[in-house]
């Protein structure tokens, strides 16, 4: 039965109607977010992601990474305090999982058109749980650029369904993020990369400015010793690892992205990134070697064709 103390209305919340935003971003917005998933990070000059952040006939060609598409959806996110009937603690907001389709590979600078939708909603009991969609499309030419599916995870914000099965909305089964098997065989790659204890501090400059990220305080209160890295952060670390490994440095490669948080990250710890070949699907986990080789995101990664070394 529903919660008496519960904040949230579904019928309200499942009504609203986002407004349609913009994005525009620069050079140096795609350079910024590229140091912050670690390019360049052990070697400054790498010539495998040098081109992220430097290219020596001007800024305009320098290539973008895949996962820069989960910023566009960035600007919707705040608006979620704005939703009738859809109260909770924003100092409990958990990054649950992502979903990205890329359609075309972006260009070092663009401007964006925004149509954002709620996808799902989902009483958990303790936590609601909210599916947020993101169509972006180039503003000049109105072609699809991505999509991103955002869920969300609310601790303390369930208990709202009004019979005795818990309440659970979703845009139908081809919306849903799919759930990943990390195969029990060896990895066909596997790669290894350092996070720098002020990696969240500079992954917010990219537009995630959630307290959890940079105050101790707030990261107390959700229950973290210290300040949490992003888990786009993680996820673009995966992605990047995926680019170098198995695209043999070919970014445009990438057609969709998936990825669940499965458990956080603090700056300065290292990731291991195991990945697994199945056709043109990348299966991957990323684990945190200084926990054990706790697993803290797994997902896949579809490619558009296989490089022909492989």
């Amino acid at each position: 039965m529903a919660d008496a103390n519960s904040r949230i209305n579904p019928e309200l919340v499942l009504s609203y109607k986002f407004p349609e935003t913009t994005y525009r971003y620069s050079e140096r917005d795609a350079a910024l977010y590229a140091l912050g998933v670690g390019a360049c990070g052990r070697d400054a000059v790498d010539t495998s992601e040098l081109k992220y952040v430097y290219h020596e006939n001007g800024q305009q060609f320098i290539k973008v990474l895949p996962t820069f598409a989960a910023l566009s959806s960035l600007d919707s996110l705040p608006r979620i305090t704005e939703i009738p009937g859809m109260e909770y603690d924003p100092r409990l907001l958990l990054h649950g999982q992502q979903y990205i389709e890329i359609y075309r590979p972006f260009p070092s600078s663009g401007y964006l058109q925004n149509k954002t939708s709620i996808a799902g909603l989902h009483d958990k009991g303790k936590a609601a749980v909210l599916e947020i969609e993101t169509l972006s499309s180039d503003k000049e030419c109105g072609q699809p650029m991505c999509m991103n599916r955002t869920t969300l995870y609310l601790k303390g914000a369930g208990g709202f369904s009004r019979t005795h099965d818990l309440y659970s909305y979703s845009k139908g089964p081809t919306n849903q993020i799919p759930t990943v098997r990390i195969p029990q065989s060896q990895p066909f790659a596997v790669f290894e990369d350092c996070t720098q204890p002020s990696q969240a501090l500079l992954y917010r400059l990219s537009g995630d400015y959630n307290p959890l990220h940079s105050d101790p305080a707030v990261a107390k209160i959700a229950g973290f010793s210290r300040p949490i890295l992003h888990g786009l952060s993680t996820l673009g670390f995966a992605v990047r690892a995926i680019v170098k490994c198995i695209c043999r440095g070919d970014p445009d490669m990438v057609k969709s992205i998936s990825g669940r948080f499965l458990l956080h990250v603090y700056p300065g710890e290292t990731l291991i990134t195991e990945m697994w070949l199945e056709g043109s699907r990348v299966v991957y986990q990323v684990k945190v070697k200084e926990r054990r080789n706790k697993a803290v995101l797994s997902g896949h990664v579809d490619l558009s064709r296989l490089p022909s070394q492989l």
